[in-house]
């Protein structure tokens, strides 16, 4: 379901602009001008765009809706909530106006006004997979994982999750009795890290465990009790049933107080002996590796991430010796603020997880902002300190500084006005406090 309501991909900028200056009253050209900015990514020029659309055309669902969506990314929550609702009002029969406010709700934190706000909609449309979705989404950030993992399975209807899944009987959670199940990956790095810890307990049910991988993570996870191990994006051997790893949580019967610990992570030899070169003999500082960027094509990076100035104060705290763990495009900011001597860079050197693990596995301290390598010093069950976004990742939740998924770490969570500068404030001064108590114990 896409959430701008006059979405026309086969219509070009120039056009509507020649369409405008025809007739600049057209309400509908002025939002679909928005809709064609928003994904350029030139949000504020579309939030105007639209804004002028309902001037002219006030009675129109779909121009609130587009409004509503282009304020939401601009940060600007209350007033594009309140858009999405006058869209509600003019159109109660709307779908894809009450999916608009609960994507807009949920990112404000309001999770039980966008759960009411999916009744709506499912209310209209209850086999909707893109409603159901969302549903999950704020269910599970609320901590309920019964009715979140039951929506969560929604993904199967909505086409970017759908290629990615197997085809033929899916398994039950049940006895295996000697069948062969495939295990499938469908997410990223991080996700896999996260969910790896039910591979042994789906070998418990006793069947041949076939466990699709990314090459990257293949080292850190082969201590998995698998049968074969079947590459990420390779044609799939015979099997019986097949899970995707990400439904593993829901077919094994997780909720909130029995999540299973994480898995264990493997580091070859080579690996550790490798790391000690890179970081060189203990001198009694706190070591300290630092992240600053997950993958920069995520669609919600931006949000998630921040930059490496962000992080050099942290540079002046005593006794502290920090080290880049950060990996592809964003590590160019060490050479552009000059940083390079002072923060030795280690992620060229990282040829797959296991390199990152073993250097990981040596520091104090991890400090980064939430991506793949917070699953893996979560699952080493390392010190981590995760700077996460307003409405995180849903195993972080809405609030508190722990989550059941990883018990070494510990959150900082922006506020709503999604500024990074109170956490990072936070963060140097438990970071002072941390140095001090390393140069004393």
């Amino acid at each position: 379901m896409s959430n701008d309501s006059t979405a026309q991909p086969v219509i070009d900028i120039p056009l509507i602009e020649r369409m405008l200056a025809a007739n600049p009253r057209d309400g509908g050209a002025w939002s679909t001008l928005g809709v064609l900015l928003r994904r350029a990514g030139k949000l504020s020029a579309a939030a105007a765009c639209h804004a002028r659309g309902v001037s002219f055309t006030p009675g129109h669902a779909g121009i609130w809706s587009n409004l509503g969506n282009a304020l939401v990314d601009l940060g600007r929550y209350d007033e594009g909530i309140a858009a999405h609702r006058q869209s509600c009002e003019l159109a109660a029969g709307t779908v894809t106006s009450w999916f608009n406010l609960a994507i807009a709700l949920r990112k404000v934190g309001f999770f039980a006004e966008a759960l009411e706000a999916l009744d709506r909609g499912l209310a209209l449309e209850p086999d909707n997979a893109s409603l159901q979705w969302e549903r999950s989404l704020a269910a599970l950030q609320m901590g309920d994982y019964d009715q979140g993992f039951a929506f969560y399975e929604a993904r199967r209807g909505i086409p970017a999750y759908r290629n990615r899944l197997p085809s033929g009987p899916a398994w039950d959670g049940g006895p295996l009795n000697g069948r062969r199940i495939l295990l499938s990956t469908e997410q990223g790095f991080g996700d896999a890290l996260l969910v790896a810890r039910y591979v042994s307990l789906v070998k418990a049910m006793g069947g041949t465990v076939l466990f699709e991988c990314h090459p990257e993570l293949r080292t850190v996870l082969s201590g998995l009790p698998v049968d074969e191990v079947v590459t990420a994006g390779a044609d799939y051997p015979a099997y019986d049933v097949y899970a995707s790893l990400m439904s593993l949580p829901r077919l094994l019967g997780t909720r909130y107080d029995t999540i299973p610990a994480p898995t264990p992570i493997t580091i070859p030899t080579a690996a550790r002996e490798k790391a000690a070169r890179l970081l060189g003999p203990r001198d009694g500082a706190l070591r300290v590796g630092i992240v600053w960027s997950g993958r920069v094509t995520f669609a919600d990076n931006a949000r998630r991430a921040t930059t490496l100035d962000r992080f050099l104060p942290f540079l002046e705290v005593p006794n502290t010796r920090f080290y880049s763990l950060q990996k592809g495009p964003p590590e160019a900011q060490l050479a552009e603020l000059g940083t390079s001597a002072l923060i030795p860079a280690l992620g060229p050197q990282f040829d797959d997880f296991a390199d990152t693990a073993a250097v990981i596995e040596q520091l104090d301290l991890v400090i980064m902002t939430d991506s793949s390598v917070a699953h893996l010093a979560g699952s080493l069950g390392k010190p981590i300190w995760n700077l996460v976004q307003h409405v995180p990742y849903w195993i972080y939740g809405y609030e508190g500084d722990r989550t059941p998924w990883y018990p070494s770490m510990r959150l900082f969570r922006q506020g709503r006005d999604e500024n990074w500068d109170a956490v990072f404030e936070t963060v140097k001064r438990a970071l002072m406090e941390q140095a001090v108590s390393k140069t004393h114990g």
